[in-house]
């Protein structure tokens, strides 16, 4: 009996050692913080996980689309669909940006504006009114192919570069805030909810399962030398503004603190400067209670949760 007893612990040891602090999380699990907001009827709620980790666009250097299979040679990205407008406002926008692009910046000048002087043709009203850009060739009528001179991407985040402009100027809404989105719950007396979290596959809608690939839940794009909320600081200040980003930078950097260690380590990727996924950082705990040099402490210390996604290939 005693053997058996100790081939049971044996193995539990070993999975804890293989899964980590938190094996017992539920697949899928993030944590979440809220606050109210100081100034109006409120509350803030953020996607912990997410913007702790170090999820990086790897748009040309890895991606593999949004298509049925793999297509990192398409240099696509998630613009194969083309880009929903958030109201007329927004679409006017970029109405106005386009109308300022040269053919050497945007392959699909021609295509857009065929006769000189002519307002850009670049937004699609469906029969129902929602506002998307026009589609060219199976994919967004902004998106520089392979081949063309001035590289594959959005012409408008291209420019953006050129100009020395934020992206977040030029670019649909949308766009600039993948991985992103921002929900705004209304209760019956008011109240708003506003959820700040990562873009998920079900946000494109059925569609969105039959991607082949995703990036908010794949390692290869858990690479970046920040976590996401440096990393895409000027994305959040505009989706919750200066006064709320900086609450929650606050609280995430109390939370560091209190963890031991940073989200990301100092230098993390930096070394290489390669895309291979390596392990999320650890933190000054492997289990309530029991420090990782040994010691030992009164009371238990909290375990910071890495992403989904991380999980999931520490535990394959």
């Amino acid at each position: 009996m005693a053997t058996g007893r100790a081939t049971t612990q044996g193995s539990a040891a070993k999975a804890r050692g293989r899964h980590g602090p938190w094996h017992g999380a539920p697949e899928g699990a993030h944590e979440w913080v809220s606050f109210p907001d100081p100034e109006e009827e409120r509350t803030w709620q953020f996607d912990v996980t997410f913007l702790e980790s170090r999820w990086t666009c790897i748009f040309g250097n890895g991606c593999q689309g949004v298509l049925t299979g793999p297509a990192p040679e398409m240099v696509q990205g998630c613009c194969s669909y083309g880009a929903h407008f958030t109201s007329a406002k927004d679409a006017r926008r970029v109405e106005a940006v386009a109308a300022t692009l040269t053919p050497e910046q945007w392959q699909f000048h021609a295509k857009a504006r065929p006769k000189r002087g002519a307002r850009p043709n670049v937004v699609l009203k469906s029969k129902s009114g929602e506002l998307t850009t026009r589609l060219v060739k199976d994919a967004c009528i902004f998106l520089n192919r392979p081949g063309f001179p001035a590289g594959p991407g959005c012409a408008l985040h291209q420019v953006a570069v050129q100009r020395g402009v934020p992206h977040l100027e030029l670019k649909p809404d949308v766009c600039w805030q993948l991985p992103l989105r921002r929900d705004d719950e209304v209760a019956d007396d008011g109240h708003v909810t506003s959820v700040i979290r990562q873009w998920d596959r079900r946000d494109w809608g059925e569609g969105g399962f039959e991607f082949h690939w995703w990036c908010t839940e794949s390692p290869e794009a858990f690479v970046g030398t920040k976590p996401v909320f440096k990393e895409l600081e000027p994305e959040l200040v505009a989706m919750v503004g200066k006064k709320i980003y900086k609450r929650l930078v606050q609280y995430l950097l109390a939370r560091e603190v209190a963890l031991g260690e940073p989200a990301v380590a100092p230098g993390a990727g930096a070394a290489t400067g390669s895309v291979a996924p390596s392990a999320p950082v650890v933190v000054g705990a492997t289990r309530n209670g029991a420090r990782k040099d040994g010691g030992s402490t009164s009371e238990p210390v909290p375990v910071r949760l890495p992403h989904p996604a991380i999980r999931r290939k520490r535990s394959s």
